[in-house]
């Protein structure tokens, strides 16, 4: 045990142990905590923007770390804690870094989603196309801070959201740069992984699989696949056409006005984690969109994201349809999608680090 975990307090290291679960792009975990005494410490944040296409703009690793944070102060009122957590200005964007304190609640009680920390999960496999009820929705809706809103997409939306994702695949899948991340993230002959996703979890069957494996090794058998044998024809039609037809429905998180700045990104990952926590607690199982909304970020911003000739064009193609699916300013103010509905939770599915290997000392983050 080292001389950290020695002096960490029992009830720090709850909160900490429940905080760490908390979702992130690629189950990349972009945080370290660096413990300054009972009640305080320091998130020390990074995005992947220098290898993940994903993340060019570290954006979706500011709205990992806004779920952590809400994580954290779900957790806290479980042993009769409020937390604050302010950023620190100074602090590079690509590392944002918050100092979070802990005091006494000033209201009893634990927050009611502290039970659904670990059972959340995302659950990439077809769900029941049974219609949200009344009830789920206004549950669904009233966990949103002020300022957030949520458009559905069922019925006839639903199976244009399906059409969106699966050629929102065809851009993943035909993309040199995102092949490298695909390569890094999977972690095969797996249903559990620390870092990784694990194989099992990805919503194919085996044959699919082990062909997955033996193309993804070499971008030259990508090509020849996608080329001459329809290579991305089958992980489209099980990883996103068949569950973007087979659930209750899409959705789309918004911002009251389009976010710009780490903290509107964060902001909207604490809304995020109480959306889905709250899916959790109502039975329901969720599988994140995000990628169509980066990729139109990416078009309304001019940045270039790959080498490929035609992806830009094709990535304009997706920005267009998203906005004829819930309209230029609701596209433009999203920051979160997804599909929704009732099922089995996941049997396979990324799980986290351990507490020990997340705690860095000041002398670490500073050479981070």
């Amino acid at each position: 045990m080292s001389k950290m975990e020695q002096h960490l307090d029992a009830t720090l290291e709850q909160i900490l142990e429940l905080a760490r679960w908390a979702p992130s792009g690629d189950n990349t975990q972009p945080w370290r905590f660096e413990i300054l005494d009972a009640r305080r410490l320091i998130v020390h944040g990074h995005d992947t923007r220098d290898h993940c296409v994903y993340d060019l703009d570290g954006h979706p690793s500011q709205i990992s770390l806004g779920a952590l944070l809400e994580t954290m102060a779900i957790a806290a009122s479980s042993f009769g804690l409020e937390m604050q957590a302010a950023r620190r200005p100074e602090a590079p964007e690509a590392r944002p870094t918050f100092v979070v304190e802990f005091a006494p609640a000033r209201l009893p009680g634990a927050d009611p989603l502290a039970d659904y920390i670990l059972p959340r999960s995302v659950q990439r496999r077809p769900l029941s196309r049974r219609p949200l009820t009344p009830v789920e929705k206004a549950a669904l809706t009233a966990s949103l801070p002020p300022g957030f809103g949520v458009t559905w997409l069922e019925g006839g939306a639903r199976l244009a959201a399906a059409r969106l994702m699966y050629r929102n695949a065809k851009l993943r899948l035909t993309m040199p740069e995102a092949h490298q991340v695909h390569r890094a993230v999977i972690e095969w002959d797996a249903r559990y992984s620390e870092d990784r996703i694990p194989d099992q979890a990805l919503g194919v069957d085996p044959m699919t699989t082990r062909l997955m494996r033996w193309i993804m090794r070499d971008w030259r058998r990508v090509e020849f696949f996608n080329t001459w044998l329809a290579g991305t024809v089958a992980p489209r039609l099980q990883m996103d056409l068949i569950p973007g037809l087979a659930c209750a429905a899409h959705f789309v998180l918004t911002a009251g006005q389009a976010p710009r700045r780490v903290d509107d990104y964060v902001a909207a990952g604490r809304a995020m984690q109480r959306f889905w926590l709250t899916a959790t607690a109502q039975g329901l199982q969720l599988q994140p969109e995000l990628t169509p909304l980066i990729f139109s970020r990416y078009v309304r911003e001019g940045r270039v994201f790959s080498g490929k000739p035609g992806m830009q064009a094709r990535a304009a193609g997706l920005a267009r349809q998203g906005e004829l699916l819930v309209g230029k300013q609701a596209w433009e103010q999203a920051v979160f999608m997804g599909r929704i509905g009732a099922g089995e939770p996941a049997a396979a599915r990324s799980t986290r680090k351990p507490l020990s290997a997340l705690l860095v000392g000041a002398a670490d983050a500073r050479s981070r």
